[in-house]
């Protein structure tokens, strides 16, 4: 008879209830290194911007300038060796995180909860404050690496939602329409597309399900890909949906049609048709009424406005863009090193006080 892999490793049977039980020990260790994990980088943090607060006060109460930092980089790593985090750029960025945020800030808000390197995009990617707290919040709630959040920064992703024109305010009840309003944005970009400028629909689609893992993370949290040129069938004629997804949160279908021109109001009654098709046809009954998203080239946001205004069923319009055209005033960011190195160079007010 040939023992058991428990009882060649020298292992006693498992008892009833045991697996449970280890299941349970396994989730308590994951969430005891969760939470030292997190209180580590707590005091990580807290240290500093301990650090950044006293370059700030002695370069003001006793006009220290920028050759002090590299001095004090240089004593530091002598002193701790085996520990990161002292170079010279390093302790300029802690002077501008003391600068930026309240030590009570840093405890209360999403930037505490996030590594230095989150930190340091916003940092040096936001001016204003309110943006930096809200790429932190989504950050946190999302669980973004640095990279999608440098990448999301950079495609000014907060600032584009909700801003596509709809009639969901008149065809979705509260908050359900709230919500959907901030699931789509205005514009889209799709410049990770290799197509050229003149590409018709086709192409853009094609390309777009060939990029499904950028494509949905452009469409944002929660959108799960149906198929492209879903066929429905009505009264006996066929019908081609350009792309189909399936939103997660607003747990509905949505029906997008892509037009390589500028938006037209016909466009509104096309969509209109397919949202009645899939209601009918694909829509199961705990699902809530589909919605819809015409994507174009351009739009005349009155035009939009007015095609949407009577329509029944709900949609929203909002333009693509296949290259990078961001407007110069979304494009900020903070002082470089270098400008940081200037103004801590630059000699202090006098002292007023005897």
């Amino acid at each position: 008879m040939t023992d058991s892999p428990d009882t060649a490793l020298g292992l006693t049977p498992v008892p009833a209830g045991y697996a449970e039980w280890l299941a349970d020990i396994k989730a308590r260790i994951h969430t005891a290194q969760q939470r030292a994990a997190l209180a580590v980088n707590r005091e990580l943090l807290a240290l500093y911007w301990r650090i950044g607060h006293d370059i700030l006060r002695r370069q003001a109460e006793q006009g220290w300038g920028a050759k002090v930092i590299g001095r004090l980089s240089h004593d530091l790593r002598a002193a701790f060796p085996g520990m990161k985090g002292f170079s010279r750029a390093n302790l300029m960025y802690m002077r501008a995180f003391a600068e930026a945020w309240t030590e009570a800030e840093i405890v209360q808000q999403p930037v505490g909860q996030l590594p230095w390197g989150h930190n340091l995009v916003l940092l040096t990617k936001l001016k204003a404050p309110e943006a930096r707290l809200a790429y932190a919040r989504r950050a946190l709630e999302h669980g973004w690496s640095r990279n999608t959040l440098n990448m999301h920064i950079g495609t000014r992703l907060l600032e584009r939602e909700g801003k596509a024109v709809t009639n969901f305010g008149q065809r979705l009840p509260a908050p359900h329409s709230d919500l959907a309003r901030a699931t789509l944005k205005d514009p889209y970009l799709f410049d990770f597309l290799d197509v050229a400028e003149e590409a018709d629909e086709r192409e853009i689609e094609s390309a777009l399900v060939r990029h499904i893992t950028r494509f949905l993370l452009e469409l944002g949290a929660g959108f799960a890909f149906v198929g492209r040129q879903v066929h429905i069938e009505v009264g006996g004629d066929d019908f081609f949906i350009d792309l189909l997804f399936y939103h997660l949160k607003l747990r509905c279908y949505v029906v997008v049609e892509l037009k390589a021109g500028p938006f037209k109001p016909e466009h509104a009654g096309q969509l209109n048709f397919y949202l009645s098709a899939v209601d009918s046809l694909v829509k199961a009954e705990q699902d809530n009424p589909s919605i819809g998203l015409l994507l174009c080239k351009s739009q005349n946001r009155v035009v939009a406005e007015y095609a949407l205004r009577d329509t029944r069923k709900p949609m929203g319009v909002a333009e693509y863009q296949l290259i990078e055209s961001l407007p110069r005033d979304l494009q900020t960011s903070l002082p470089s090193i270098e400008q940081i190195e200037t103004e801590l160079a630059a000699p202090a007010p006098p002292d007023t006080e005897d």
